[in-house]
């Protein structure tokens, strides 16, 4: 398999060959024409391009691509998910590179992402054998009979499935692999900003057995394509992984079907009196700086109280200062890029405006396009920008805190609910955060973005509706529950 080697040389582009892709429609790439270029943030070199279709050409894909009935055995799901693992698990370091070349992440986040992959992968295989029916006896009752109810699992046919630009790869099999295993068809619309793994990952598919138009990956221009693809009645399900002001759009425009929202976070870690300060630093560290702080369940608020205030900041501005930032292809760098230079000003922006409002840099803050260096700041409110509002980036801001009150109160000021961490060894403390925190994870001695690729994820409030993603949720979400009976002879 030699996906990576379909490059195209065109003469108003760089020496190098750039990587094409033509929209993957019923097991073909389909070109029109109309391009969008894909640029590295770090050099700003044109990496790759994918086709741009228009409406009229998505009508007939919908149209198709809902016409097809998956009839793969649980034996053939199977393997398709396993060969697929196996793929990605023999080409980490192509895929690393390549989601780095779209992305500006570092190698290091790469290659992290790409072994989550194959954990989805696996999962979802696993997971494809399993069967969670059900049979309900109906002699229990004076008005039972002697029969039994029995329910199944079926496929909801056709799903739309949208995708952000920070885990090019990962949030793509996230959708995928749980469709493959139910034997749902889906249209994939990735991120015009990182669309290139998307494709690999569907090519790679095919060439895994995966039939023509169970999974066809389009882009194109906003306007012309996203309302069809949400609001189109031969949608059964979208699902969306993105910002909360785009959710709530889908929500508003989705008609009647089923619709997933995994949106924006702001991710509070609670460091109790009782906290051990270096596991607290070593959680913050974690929790903040992998991915360039691109992640939705990142922490984005370090609740410390006052009186380890000092002590943390201190502690942790050391350590942030040792993170190595810069080259994404230099294996030994940390963090890479942003996604964009206009996303690492907006960074700076907030920092800044941070900084007048009364809070304290204790490393960090400087930019060099889309580089922003991890950032640690102190004495920050709650009702800074900074903090208000999702900044996706590598900012560490501290806020400090009298009583465990006052800190669940502060942690639940915000009109996101996706995760929350607390740092303590005092169990009625950490149960009472358990308890009260409005998020739909809380993890304890641990950053609130640890999770396992099948484990239970989603958020409430402004994070989503509640509806949980992760392989096993997903699986259940695509598809919905069909009850039957059959007379039974009771003994």
């Amino acid at each position: 398999m030699e996906i990576l080697k379909r490059k195209t040389q065109q003469n108003n582009l760089d020496e190098d060959a750039v990587l094409e892709y033509g929209s993957i429609v019923g097991g073909e790439e389909i070109t029109t024409g109309s391009w969008i270029d894909v640029k590295n943030p770090y050099t700003n070199n044109l990496v790759g391009r994918v086709a741009s279709i228009d409406e009229k050409l998505l009508l007939k894909i919908i149209a198709d691509t809902r016409k097809t009935k998956l009839t793969m055995t649980r034996y053939e799901r199977n393997r398709i998910l396993n060969n697929m693992a196996d793929a990605v698990e023999g080409r980490i370091d192509e895929i690393s590179k390549l989601i780095t070349d779209e992305s500006g992440l570092s190698l290091k986040d790469t290659r992290y992402e790409a072994s989550r992959v194959v954990d989805v992968l696996r999962f979802a295989a696993i997971k494809s054998f399993e069967d969670d029916s059900e049979v309900f006896p109906c002699d229990i009752s004076k008005n039972g009979r002697n029969r039994r109810i029995y329910t199944t699992r079926c496929p909801l046919d056709l799903i739309t499935a949208i995708t952000p630009f920070n885990h090019p790869m990962n949030q793509v099999i996230h959708k995928i692999a749980p469709a493959i295993a139910t034997n749902n068809t889906v249209i994939l619309k990735p991120s015009e900003k990182t669309p290139l793994s998307a494709y690999y990952l569907a090519k790679l598919a095919l060439e895994c057995g995966l039939p023509p138009h169970a999974l066809n990956v389009v882009n194109g221009p906003i306007n012309d394509i996203a309302h069809e693809l949400v609001s189109n009645d031969l949608v059964s399900l979208v699902s969306f992984t993105g910002s909360s002001k785009i959710g709530k759009l889908i929500a508003q425009n989705s008609g009647y079907k089923k619709v997933i929202l995994e949106l924006g976070g702001s991710s509070a870690l609670l460091v109790l009196e009782d906290a051990d300060i270096e596991e607290a630093v070593s959680i913050t560290i974690s929790g903040i700086f992998k991915n360039s702080a691109q992640r939705c369940t990142a922490i984005r608020r370090i609740l410390v109280h006052k009186s380890l205030a000092d002590d943390y900041g201190r502690r942790l501005a050391e350590k942030v200062s040792e993170i190595s930032y810069g080259d994404p292809y230099d294996p030994n760098v940390d963090m890479g890029t942003v996604i964009s230079e206009s996303a690492a000003q907006e960074i700076e922006n907030r920092v800044n405006e941070a900084i007048k409002l009364g809070a304290t840099l204790l490393t960090g803050h400087a930019r060099d396009g889309a580089l922003y260096a991890p950032t640690v700041l102190d004495h920050v409110k709650n009702d800074f920008p900074l903090v208000a509002e999702e900044t996706f980036g590598p900012v560490a801001p501290i806020i400090r805190f009298d009583t465990l009150e006052e800190a669940i109160d502060i942690a639940n000021d915000t009109p996101y609910g996706l995760s929350g961490g607390v740092v303590s060894n005092h169990w009625p403390s950490i149960q009472k955060v358990i308890t009260s925190l409005e998020t739909g994870t809380v993890n304890v001695n641990e950053a609130p973005s640890y999770r396992l690729e099948w484990s239970p994820f989603g958020g409430v409030k402004d994070s989503g509706l509640g509806y949980k993603e992760g392989v096993i949720e997903t699986m259940k979400g695509y598809t919905y529950v069909k009850t039957y009976s059959l007379p039974w002879d009771m003994p």
